[in-house]
């Protein structure tokens, strides 16, 4: 058991059914998922998924006018994954660092199984580099089509969308998008979207 896993199970008093049983060590990951479980406590997926790591996105500052005069909060989105997960998160603060801590929380809380393969016909190798099949995601104006690349052709994508991709494990890809893609949550978010969406795709399949 690592250190970072056993620190999280001392310290930590659940708060939910599901938080007892991770506690107890009575449920695994792939059986939250598996059953569809809502994850409330970012303590359930730091002792499950210890691996995790994190990447901020984005840093930005917003200026709102109020009656006692121009009020400034910093926006951050941040994304965590390991290998085959992947989670994205935005949280603001007055603070730079209030706001990433509650953005990595926040991404924990959305954590999803990635589904990989190798859709590729060049391909065909059978491996997990790549992904099954095309989707697609969309957030605000921004969409993307993510498609399946033979090995050897890396992220072919925007510099965002290969930070996700590669947090989730995905090696090879082809990409297109649409719309304001210089507006990087939506960027990110929408390939995060694409990514869950190969889930639904696959029971119709």
């Amino acid at each position: 058991m690592s250190r970072r896993r056993k620190s999280a199970e001392e310290t930590w008093n659940p708060r939910t059914k599901l938080g007892d049983l991770v506690k107890e060590g009575l449920i695994t990951l792939d059986k939250i998922f598996q059953q569809n479980l809502v994850v409330k406590e970012k303590e359930i997926i730091d002792i499950l998924l210890p691996q995790l790591q994190e990447d901020v996105i984005s840093i930005s500052m917003i200026q709102q006018m109020t009656a006692s005069g121009q009020r400034s909060r910093f926006k951050a989105v941040v994304i965590v994954g390991a290998d085959g997960f992947l989670g994205v998160g935005s949280a603001k603060s007055q603070e730079v660092g209030p706001a990433i801590r509650k953005a990595i929380d926040k991404a924990k809380l959305n954590v999803v199984p990635i589904l990989r393969g190798c859709g590729s016909k060049e391909c065909g190798c059978g491996g997990t580099h790549s992904i099954p099949f095309r989707v697609d995601g969309k957030t605000g104006s921004v969409k993307i089509l993510l498609l399946p690349a033979p090995a050897g052709v890396g992220l072919a994508c925007a510099d965002k969308v290969k930070q996700v991709l590669k947090l989730a494990g995905v090696e090879d890809i082809w990409s297109k998008t649409f719309g304001d893609t210089r507006t990087s949550e939506n960027l990110v978010k929408a390939t995060f979207e694409a990514l869950k969406n190969a889930h639904r795709y696959s029971f119709n399949i």
